[in-house]
């Protein structure tokens, strides 16, 4: 989807789609038809009698794709000549860091950072000890502040799109998909 100037320019896919007839694709449907209602806030509910953290990771599968399209569609304006700092505007700078290969954070362009960053989060999407995708294999205990981190960081894409390349969204004609993604992602946070 996007140009990646590591991992061998492999380009970004969506997450594995989730398996047609799983309980997972289910929560994805239920999401999806709850979402076509126009309430934002009745589609980041909790189904009834449904896991959190199923429901939790579902979404969390589900902006990651979206924002890994909705950046996709903006690359040719995210360059390391255009956007040399990942930032939010001049009071929001945001350094890579990721624990394991990169330990102390580090200064990097926009666009290295959001690959460093999707790279990050696909990792853990495809970690079976983080996202179980088969039924009854249960989430790890520290299931809720992965998620937390990995949503803390998508957000910053958004901040990024927002303040830096708005002007393109509107060219695209994007505005509305883009607000109504971001929208639905924050009552989700919340």
């Amino acid at each position: 989807l996007f140009r990646s100037g590591s991992r061998s320019s492999k380009t970004f896919k969506p997450k594995k789609n989730i398996p047609e007839g799983s309980h997972q694709y289910e929560l994805l449907k239920h999401a999806e038809a709850t979402l076509g209602s126009g309430n934002l806030r009745m589609a980041v509910m909790l189904p009834e009698g449904e896991d959190l953290n199923e429901w939790v990771a579902v979404n969390t599968v589900d902006f990651f794709n979206q924002i890994n399209m909705l950046y996709g569609t903006i690359t040719d304006f995210c360059t390391e000549e255009s956007c040399p700092v990942m930032s939010a505007g001049p009071k929001y700078e945001y350094h890579w860091a990721d624990g394991t290969n990169i330990k102390k954070p580090i200064k990097c362009s926009a666009p290295k950072y959001i690959d460093y960053l999707m790279t990050w989060v696909q990792d853990q999407l495809d970690d079976e000890t983080l996202f179980p995708s088969k039924i009854g294999v249960p989430f790890p205990k520290n299931f809720m502040s992965v998620a937390k981190t990995i949503l803390k960081r998508l957000f910053r894409v958004y901040a990024h799109i927002y303040h830096q390349h708005f002007d393109p969204v509107i060219q695209l004609q994007e505005e509305a998909h883009l607000n109504t993604s971001f929208k639905h992602f924050i009552f989700f946070v919340q």
